[in-house]
């Protein structure tokens, strides 16, 4: 059980030095070229971090496992909403630029209903709707592009970043510029690489501890691997706060959510279709419909509505986020 458990610090070192390098790249090519860093936490580096999640969700439907397809995809959307945008929020509570945020908020709702009316009324997934749910995504990316080169302004929403001037580059020429774009992208690269190859240990390595504490396979797909699959978004949004860049967060995660359902189960469904699983039931009905579903889509209703309506984040939302994801993780374990 020692390695499991050095491989297991290690996969967590590799994300902490993966988020901040990742943060780092995103925040220099957002101010070089003067995009709103909502969109970039939103379109770039949500891919970046949902990278885990991709892998884990192909892996298990090529193996068969339906479980972990499903529940990672759901589980994640629910630990990033109420567990780290929750943090981010109780922590640094602040405005938001409602118009970065009204096209990733606008396609999760949709992809969001799209994905639990499929769910509910027909009970499983079939190939041609994961190709629709990676067909979205690729709409998603489109459409963001053209955002940020219509609205290139700086997002009003990140108090603290720095300033660029009217060409995007510092006082030090068009060399350095580029060599410093160079440098953006390349720790963009590798804060993914580490972010990825960080998760993957901590999930496979966190797993078999968890194994062997003698904790039910049901309970870890659902929690532990939705966790670990998280924690990039976790280091990410903590790194972000830190160095003053919430925006970046907040697009971060909805972008994730959004990725989770597109192309998360996008890639997962076109590989292996599956049916919903059932290994919970509620009054005769699947407990994925009563409980897993709707909390995915009330916590994200709790962090966006009234982000829109005030145009602000305030303090209460993230610890009622908090309070959903406590109560949501003892049920797991105690149902």
């Amino acid at each position: 059980m020692l390695m499991p458990v050095l491989l297991f610090l290690l996969g967590f070192i590799l994300l902490i030095k993966g988020g901040d390098w990742f943060v780092d790249g995103a925040v220099g090519i957002a101010h070089r070229f003067r995009l709103p860093e909502l969109l970039i936490g939103a379109t770039v580096v949500s891919i970046g971090t949902t990278l885990p999640e991709v892998m884990v969700s192909c892996q298990a439907a090529l193996q068969g496992n339906s479980g972990i397809s499903y529940g990672n995809a759901i589980g994640s959307i629910i630990c990033n909403t109420s567990l780290i945008a929750a943090v981010t929020v109780a922590a640094k509570p602040g405005p938001v630029s409602t118009q970065s945020l009204r096209v990733p908020a606008l396609f999760f709702a949709c992809a969001a209903v799209l994905y639990v009316g499929i769910a509910v009324t027909a009970g499983r997934f079939a190939r041609w709707q994961g190709l629709l749910f990676l067909a979205i995504f690729f709409v998603y990316m489109i459409v963001s592009v053209r955002q940020m080169k219509t609205h290139p302004e700086g997002d009003s929403g990140s108090p603290g970043a720095p300033e660029a001037d009217a060409q995007g580059r510092d006082d030090s020429g068009e060399t350095e510029e580029n060599g410093s774009s160079v440098k953006d992208l390349l720790l963009l690269a590798v804060g993914a690489a580490a972010i990825a190859v960080g998760a993957k240990l901590l999930v496979d390595n966190g797993t078999l501890i968890a194994q062997w504490l003698g904790v039910p396979d049901s309970v870890i797909g659902l929690t532990m691997i939705a966790l670990g699959t998280s924690l990039p978004e976790l280091i990410t949004a903590i790194t972000s706060l830190m160095k003053g860049h919430g925006a970046l967060s907040l697009g971060n995660i909805i972008g994730a959510n959004l990725f989770n359902i597109v192309l998360v189960s996008g890639a997962a469904i076109s590989l292996h279709p599956f049916t919903v699983p059932a290994e919970k039931m509620i009054g005769g009905i699947n407990s994925s419909f009563v409980v897993d579903l709707p909390v995915m889509v009330g916590v994200m209703a709790i962090l966006c509505v009234p982000a829109f309506l005030k145009e602000r984040l305030s303090r209460w939302q993230g610890i009622l986020l908090l309070c959903i994801y406590a109560v949501f993780t003892v049920y797991q374990f105690i149902s």
